[in-house]
């Protein structure tokens, strides 16, 4: 799908406040109520919007621990990485997975409420999961960035 200025202003406004009305985006991007409201019901239809959330603080809710996961599985065969996958899919505390490359397959970012609760997790959903030869983990003190908005209104 092609994106044009108009619908990467659209979706700048709506990373920012997926709750303007549809009247307050259209003049935010320049075009009357109905064709901006088409635009975004096209953004939504071709997946380009594939959602709406709130964001919760992490720590106010009282999951101040991000831990980041280093993880290689014992063989790198498609059936063993689709096991994976859909077991780590399934773990609420996993915010994130990524396939890497380099030295381990997969990176994950992890929440929990305290070391313990960490601890629990590890031994009892991680490690468990058939074909894992290796977990490290790295604690991280303090987010320095984080963003939900990606970069679309200047490309």
């Amino acid at each position: 799908m092609k994106l044009d200025q108009i619908d990467r202003n659209i979706l700048a406004q709506l990373q920012n406040d997926g709750r303007m009305t549809i009247n307050d985006l259209a003049e935010k991007v320049g075009l009357s109520p109905t064709p901006c409201l088409r635009r975004v019901k096209r953004l939504q239809e071709d997946s380009v919007i594939k959602g709406y959330a709130a964001h919760v603080d992490q720590v106010v809710v009282g999951l101040p621990v991000s831990v980041f996961v280093n993880v290689t599985l014992v063989r790198q065969v498609e059936s063993e990485l689709e096991a994976f996958e859909a077991a780590v899919a399934a773990c609420p505390e996993v915010m994130e997975c990524y396939l890497m490359t380099g030295t381990s397959d997969y990176l994950l970012r992890v929440v929990a409420a305290d070391l313990f609760a960490y601890e629990r997790f590890l031994k009892s959903v991680l490690t468990p999961i058939p074909g894992i030869a290796n977990i490290q983990s790295s604690f991280a003190l303090r987010q320095v960035v984080h963003r939900t908005a990606l970069p679309v209104a200047g490309s």
